[in-house]
């Protein structure tokens, strides 16, 4: 479980960098690449939540 914690804040950090990144974005071109890795994090932690849910 402690992993999953782990990897769970860890995750949680790089959405925060993302989001002060995309806050400072200059052009369009930059926030759109920036929300399309916010949303590849997003589609990690839910795969690692379907896991987890699996397993118990």
């Amino acid at each position: 479980m402690a992993s999953s914690t782990d990897s769970s804040t860890a995750v949680d950090d790089e959405v925060r960098q993302l989001y002060e990144r995309y806050q400072a974005a200059e052009s369009d071109a930059e926030r759109h690449a920036i929300a399309l890795s916010m949303g590849k994090l997003d589609g990690r932690r839910h795969a690692e939540i379907y896991a987890a849910l699996e397993d118990e």
